[in-house]
């Protein structure tokens, strides 16, 4: 009998290449994902016990297949008549519809799905809903629980995605020229946006979210494998997936055993995971070397110069500011701005720090955000205004809905008294 999570792992990576199959057969992307969804289901429920059948992927297109034909049976005419056309061809067809189509290379199909879920009419939250259930293969339960919500919230969220695709007749097809660079933008900046609630999660009772954080990595590293070499955006691909392994090394020592935060200076760093740096570095440092450079490399070469200081005082910090201010021009933010003062007080002074970040305090795109209180508290304090530092932790702590961030910034706050 397999393992539960050895058969949630299975189907997990089955997800996507058994829905491009009926995708790429039918159409109707929202009709095969609730099917998908419901083979899924099934199979979760019997292959623990019934044992995991010798074709997997097959037995799930099958039974996705079967719950589309019990929903068309009850259509119109012409609906019914289709089906009986799918239901008399052979096994094999239902599978690979022709022979240049093939299991074997419908995991290319994954990157497919990335950009259908990321299609430019669906909102930004349901982009990231869409991806994880379909490409991710979680559940809405899963998801809603992730993003602390309602399942039934995220359920509607997900329908009215699928809604968007269907009303904008998008097609099962990779788009071509300046719409697939441009739609592989928003594909990454989902990525990108799934591992950081992963890593720092923006409200709740943890810190982190581990299984968000490894399906960004998960899925990052198929896009990544699947690009040609030659797409000029194959070097951000590879500087996000570099960003992610070298920022995830760290994630054994963020916290402590009852989850309160522990901060970047106060991590032991013989605990971070050696191995996911060294290929992050390696990554980096070909990637950075061959390609273009773009955003997501430079954070990545700055989390490469993190991770190879054996601590805070020796970190390359006129490396990294360097960095920042490239990356500053290169892709203008009031976050980045935010990551550069804490480099420039550390090669400046926190005075200079402090008038950098002057110049975003009236950027309403961060107003109210908690970093920046949080940034300039810790900036107070390295100046010695003590007062001023205890003020603005304490309005960090008001302004985050995390839990253990809350908590570390109620207690730096109090040590201040």
């Amino acid at each position: 009998m397999p393992a539960t999570g050895t058969v949630e792992d299975l189907l997990r990576g089955l997800a996507p290449q058994v829905l491009a199959v009926l995708v790429r057969r039918h159409g109707q992307f929202d009709a095969c994902e609730d099917a998908v969804q419901e083979a899924l289901l099934a199979a979760a429920l019997q292959w623990p016990e019934e044992g995991v059948p010798a074709e997997p992927a097959g037995w799930l297109v099958t039974v996705a297949g079967r719950r589309l034909t019990d929903q068309w049976r009850s259509e119109s005419a012409r609906r019914r008549r289709e089906t009986a056309v799918a239901v008399q061809q052979p096994y094999h067809e239902l599978i690979t519809p022709d022979p240049a189509e093939d299991l074997g290379r419908h995991v290319d199909d994954t990157l497919t799905l990335l950009f259908l879920c990321c299609h430019p009419e669906v909102s930004a939250p349901s982009q990231l809903a869409l991806t994880l259930r379909a490409v991710g293969g979680l559940t809405t339960e899963q998801i809603a629980r992730a993003f602390l919500v309602p399942e039934t919230t995220m359920g509607q969220r997900i329908s009215r995605a699928k809604q968007k695709i269907k009303e904008a007749g998008a097609t099962f097809a990779m788009p071509q020229g300046s719409e697939r660079a441009e739609r592989l933008a928003v594909v990454l900046h989902v990525l990108y946006l799934v591992f950081n609630e992963g890593y720092t999660a923006t409200s709740g009772p943890d810190l982190q979210r581990v299984e968000l954080t490894a399906e960004a990595i998960r899925l990052t590293r198929e896009v990544h494998r699947l690009l040609p070499a030659d797409d000029p955006a194959a070097g951000e691909v590879a500087g996000l997936l570099a960003l992610m392994l070298l920022t995830d090394s760290r994630r054994a020592t963020r916290s402590t055993a009852d989850g309160a935060m522990v901060p970047l200076t106060e991590q032991d760093r013989r605990r971070w995971d050696a191995d996911l740096i060294e290929e992050g570095t390696e990554l980096i440092e070909r990637t950075m070397a061959s390609a273009a450079l773009g955003p997501y490399q430079l954070q990545a070469a700055i989390a490469a110069v993190h991770a190879e200081a054996p601590s805070t005082e020796a970190t390359d910090w006129r490396q990294i500011l360097v960095l920042y201010g490239i990356l500053d021009r290169m892709a203008p933010n009031p976050m980045i701005t935010l990551n550069r003062a804490i480099a420039t007080a550390q090669v400046q002074g926190p005075r200079a720090g402090l008038e950098l970040l002057d110049s975003i305090a009236t950027d309403k795109r961060i107003a109210g955000h908690h970093r920046l209180d949080a940034v300039r508290a810790h900036l107070l304090e390295l100046a010695g205004d003590l007062d001023a530092a205890r003020e603005h932790y304490q309005r960090a702590a008001k302004h985050t809905v995390s839990r253990p961030e809350q908590r570390y910034l109620e207690g730096k706050a109090a040590r201040l008294k």
